[in-house]
């Protein structure tokens, strides 16, 4: 009896074992599910974080701006920034679930968005629509930069389904850019022949 007794015991804790191997195993393959290293997951997660942070924060601007529009152009900025809002705010699931299926961990809160965000805030009560206009083109442009720095980090980590993705949201900004940029340009040239 005493014999069986140890018998069952070996076989409990060889069962353990194995239980355990395989538990280190999977935790490993949910940690790294693409193969990357530690190290390439927390530099890709570090710049896709604070860009997601970053893109957050122009969405809400945009928002902001696009909800206190006012003057002759209402109708115009008005439309021209909800299509914008959009496009960003679409970007924030793609960058949070590319940073998940890495093996990084994303942003858990608006506490966090604050922290890590560049990009900065408008709290005032009223901005000139131009002015807005201006500001929302010069946050796209940052956006831009930010997005050129993170495509070096993706592109010599070998990630190359970050580095594409990256690759048209740098499209997409420069686009919304480039269209923040004529609206602005008529009133510019309207200014210049005042004077």
């Amino acid at each position: 009896m005493p014999a069986r007794a140890n018998h069952e015991s070996k076989h409990e804790t060889g069962h353990e074992s194995n239980h355990g191997s395989r538990t280190s195993a999977t935790s490993a393959r949910i940690n790294h599910p693409d193969g990357f290293t530690a190290e390439k997951v927390k530099n890709i997660s570090s710049v896709m974080n604070a860009l997601l942070a970053d893109v957050f924060a122009l969405y809400v601007k945009t928002k902001n701006f696009h909800w206190h529009m006012s003057g002759p152009h209402f109708r115009d900025y008005h439309l021209l920034l909800d299509e914008q809002g959009e496009q960003i705010f679409n970007m924030t699931d793609e960058i949070a679930e590319r940073v998940r299926k890495i093996g990084g961990a994303t942003i858990h809160s608006i506490g966090e968005i604050a922290r890590l965000q560049r990009i900065h805030d408008n709290d005032q009560e009223y901005v000139d629509p131009h002015e807005m206009l201006r500001e929302l083109h010069d946050d796209n442009m940052s956006l831009v930069v930010s997005l050129r720095a993170a495509h070096e980090v993706t592109g010599e980590a070998g990630d190359y389904a970050t580095t594409s993705l990256i690759e048209n949201w740098i499209d997409e900004s420069e686009r919304r850019a480039w269209f923040l940029f004529e609206c602005t340009r008529e009133e510019q040239s309207h200014n210049g022949s005042r004077k």
